[in-house]
């Protein structure tokens, strides 16, 4: 299944994805190495390695720097934060007025607002329906602002480590 463009590409799930399904401790370490056990038995590693013919072979520790130093990644991470900063600021500010008017302003909170409901309920439960909100807020601007450019990360590196295990391939 290949990578799909257009209005329906983020239900599209490929198959070949590296990290579907796949284990995080030890990938992309090597052949036949796995976490410090790996490390271990091989002695220490650089970032880079040179063949026989002195060519320099990248390693995924080079390509995951490059995608971070990348405007892309700068770019996704932007408009991460952009959207967490504010909106955990202002769930918090939101928390702390609630505390504090319920130890401060007792009277305020035991007004009645409808019949045994009063101001401190209401207040409860619409902490209650910010947390909703701002998770369902969370879920649409990531699916509409960065899931798609993460994805096109993700492949980017997918691609260039396939490159590589092609270069290696070729050369031994």
């Amino acid at each position: 299944m290949d990578k799909q463009e257009g209005r329906d590409a983020g239900t599209i799930i490929r198959y070949d994805d590296p990290w579907y399904e796949a284990l995080a401790a030890g990938w992309g370490e090597g052949e036949g190495e796995t976490g410090e056990a790996g490390a271990q038995a091989s002695g220490p590693r650089s970032a880079t390695a040179s063949d026989d013919d002195g060519r320099r072979d990248p390693r995924a520790a080079d390509i995951y720097l490059e995608v971070q130093r990348s405007a892309a990644f700068q770019e996704v991470r932007s408009r991460y934060r952009r959207f967490v900063v504010p909106a955990t600021l202002g769930f918090l500010l939101w928390y702390l007025a609630y505390i504090v008017a319920a130890t401060a302003a007792p009277g305020l909170m035991a007004r009645p607002v409808v019949g045994a409901v009063n101001v401190a309920l209401v207040a409860g439960l619409g902490q209650f329906l910010s947390t909703f909100v701002l998770t369902w807020a969370y879920t649409r601007h990531a699916r509409l602002r960065r899931d798609r450019a993460a994805l096109d990360l993700r492949w980017t590196v997918f691609e260039q480590e396939r490159g590589q295990e092609r270069t290696r391939g070729a050369h031994r």
